[in-house]
Order: C-alpha cells, then sequence, then structure tokens
C-alpha cells in the first residue's frame, strides 16, 4: 500500500531525455547566453563549453546555480558526469516557486560543490518541460551521469528537500559520480555580498513551520489568516490550496482513494478525493477530467463542492497555465 501524498525522499522514475542526449553527443557548440525571460536572483548562464573530463573528476564553473535552455541542456548533461545536477522547472508567476527556489539555492550553496542547481524557466523552455514531464510546477529532478531522475512536485519545506539532497547524493556515489566543482572566481559572487533571503510574512512562517512539522491543519488556518488580512495574497491563496491537499491526503492511501472512487463513480467525494491523488502525483489533466465530468450530472451543494475544489486546483497549477484556461472555460460552460 502506498502512502499518499509520494514522499519526496523516494526518487521517482526516469524521464525520456533522449532527443537532449542526443544533441549532446553532436559537436559542441558555445553557449550563446541566458534564457529568455528573467532569471530568478543568483541564477547564472553558462559561459562557454563546459570540459567536464572523467566521472568523478572536478571542473570549474562560472557558478553553482546555473540559468539553462533547451539549446544550452547539453551542458548539464556534460557537467552530470562528475556532480549531480538538480534540475528547478519553473516560472516568473508561480507562487510556490518563489518559496521552493531559495531553499534549493540555499542547499546547493551549503553543500559546496558537491551539487549543482540548473534552474529552467517553464515558459520559455517547452523541450525541456515535455522532456521532464513538468505537468505542473515547480517540477524538481535530477541528472546524475546523464541519466534523469524525477523528485517530486510543488513547494516542499526544507527539511524534506535536504533529504532529496542527500538521496540523491547516495545516488550519484552508487554510479560513479562523485567529484566536486569549484566556481570560478571572476564570475563568482562574494559570499558576503549575498543578500539574505527576504522573512516571509510572518503568517506564511508560520504556515511553513506547522508543515514542517506535519501539522497541515494549522498551516490551512495560518493561510486563511493571511489572505483574511489581505484577500489578495496569491502566494496565501496558492499556499492554502497546497497544504489543504496534503491535508485531506495525509493518512490515506492510493490503494484505498483509487477502490473507493472505482466503486462509486457517481460518489462526488470519493471522485474529489482522487483527484486529489492525481494533482499531487502531477497528473492535472485526469483531475480536471474527472470533476468536470461530474458537473453536468450533480446539483446544489455537490456542483458546488466541484466547483470550489476545480477552483483551488487552479490556482495550485497557476490560473495562467494552458490546461487551466481550458479547464476554466469548460467549468463556466457546464455551470452557465
Amino acid at each position: 500500500m502506498t502512502n499518499v501524498p509520494p514522499t519526496p525522499s523516494g526518487l521517482r522514475g526516469a524521464v525520456d531525455l533522449s532527443s537532449l542526449v542526443d544533441r549532446a553527443q553532436r559537436p559542441q557548440q558555445p553557449v550563446t547566453g541566458p534564457a529568455a525571460g528573467t532569471a530568478p536572483a543568483g541564477a547564472t548562464s553558462a559561459t562557454g563549453p563546459v570540459d567536464a573530463g572523467a566521472p568523478g573528476g572536478d571542473l570549474t564553473v562560472p557558478s553553482l546555480v546555473l540559468d539553462v535552455t533547451d539549446q544550452t541542456f547539453q551542458d548539464v548533461l556534460q557537467l552530470s558526469s562528475v556532480v549531480p545536477v538538480i534540475v528547478d522547472i519553473w516560472a516568473e508567476w508561480c507562487g510556490p516557486c518563489k518559496q521552493l527556489s531559495p531553499v534549493l539555492e540555499q542547499l546547493t550553496a551549503e553543500y559546496d560543490g558537491r551539487v549543482l542547481l540548473a534552474k529552467v524557466d517553464a515558459d520559455t523552455n517547452p523541450q525541456l518541460v515535455q522532456a521532464f514531464q513538468a505537468q505542473s510546477i515547480p517540477t524538481v529532478a535530477a541528472v546524475i551521469g546523464g541519466r534523469p531522475l524525477g523528485l517530486f512536485v510543488g513547494a516542499l519545506p526544507e527539511a524534506q528537500v535536504r533529504d532529496v539532497f542527500e538521496q540523491v547524493l547516495a545516488a550519484a556515489e552508487q554510479n560513479g559520480v562523485s567529484g566536486r566543482v569549484t566556481v570560478d572566481g571572476a564570475g563568482a559572487p562574494e559570499p558576503q555580498a549575498e543578500a539574505e533571503p527576504e522573512p516571509l510574512p510572518p503568517h506564511h512562517q508560520a504556515a511553513y513551520d506547522a508543515i514542517e512539522r506535519g501539522d497541515y491543519a494549522a498551516a490551512v488556518q495560518e493561510y486563511k489568516t493571511a489572505i483574511a488580512q489581505d484577500p489578495n495574497d496569491q502566494m496565501a491563496v496558492a499556499g492554502l490550496a497546497q497544504v489543504s491537499l496534503l491535508d485531506r491526503l495525509s493518512g490515506r492511501t492510493a490503494d484505498e482513494l483509487r477502490s473507493a472512487a472505482a466503486a462509486a463513480p457517481q460518489d462526488v467525494e470519493a471522485q474529489m478525493a482522487v483527484a486529489d491523488l492525481d494533482v499531487s502525483g502531477g497528473h492535472v489533466e485526469d483531475a480536471f477530467g474527472r470533476l468536470l465530468d461530474l458537473v453536468p450530472t450533480v446539483f446544489g451543494a455537490e456542483r458546488e463542492a466541484l466547483r470550489v475544489r476545480l477552483v483551488e486546483y487552479f490556482e495550485l497549477i497557476g490560473v495562467d497555465d494552458p490546461r487551466v484556461v481550458a479547464a476554466r472555460r469548460r467549468l463556466a460552460s457546464a455551470l452557465y
């Protein structure tokens, strides 16, 4: 029986990056520059061809945090023969990304050259989004010796992300990838000049602390308080959607949820529970389709429950996501 939501410490299935691997095997071309759009603070693009050397060797890089694109991902594949590379697929409009990215960057710095972080802007790099099967963001993966591993989806507490880093490093060592990189002094910022991360607003911090200790109900209340104080706090809205999903799934199993839904296909609560499971695993379109199919068949309180749950998913996935736009249009048509 598999507990849900999926634990981040379990390295999940590999993804197909064959097209990008093929590109990496062609003659190396100079890297042309950063991705289009705005990179997160602390990210830099690779500044030229990388000579990774033999697996387990060392090399110099412009930064421990690299901004990579569909065109420059070949550098990541080469670097991953020396150290494991964590891949963060993010977007500027994504609230949970803004919570997770500083954690990933901080941990990357703490591991002092034993791991690299590759930032991928989902809005400008469709090949990588497809290759990593990033159905929602943030999506975090790893590349070890040119082989990708799916890690987790969504913003997680620092303690859980640290556990993922440890497991990635252990997997890398088992595969002979145990080198270290150093930062080129000309391109590296002075450590003392690094800006301290901005503190979270009080109720956001309290919610985050509650999530770390597994008290999802308390986190829900903190986010609700933040929204009551500022209804335009979109990060709180997204955080509430995420932690509410975790709270609903806590202590339940995938087998239990799917069996109940299969036995009662018209039971709204059972179908919403499986939709939660699908969203937690990144199967966003399956979750949308399941609930949207039910909307025209029910009325009153049940229809309203479906509407509210779908709107919650829209906030969680991102209102600009094409899948959300399509699902919102279909929901409006069913309701009106």
